[in-house]
């Protein structure tokens, strides 16, 4: 049983990097949407996908590597990512009524 529990912690571990690899595709792609995005609400709905990639790599990089540090940075990222949402679509709102 024990080594079934060590076969699962290689396979998890396999798994996380394969994908931590796939992550630099979606984040590429976001990364031009956010350099090229027409308008500003393109470019802060591609800051906020950048952010949930982030995240998501923080994760796997936890489980690839076991350090819990991974974790507080992608808990990090989230906070900032949400508070930087919050403040960027109040920013579009100012604007929009500036325009009106």
């Amino acid at each position: 049983m024990i080594e079934s529990l060590g076969q699962i912690g290689q396979w998890v571990t396999t798994a996380s990097q394969i994908l931590l690899a796939l992550i630099a595709v979606p984040l590429g792609m976001t990364l031009l949407r956010m350099l090229r995005g027409p308008a500003y609400a393109d470019r802060f709905v591609a800051l906020d996908m950048l952010t949930g990639v982030a995240v998501t790599a923080a994760a796997l990089a936890c489980a690839a590597s076991g350090r819990r540090e991974f974790l507080d940075v992608g808990l990090g990222l989230a906070v900032f990512g949400f508070v930087g949402t919050c403040a960027l679509a109040a920013f579009l709102e100012r604007r929009k009524r500036g325009q009106s």
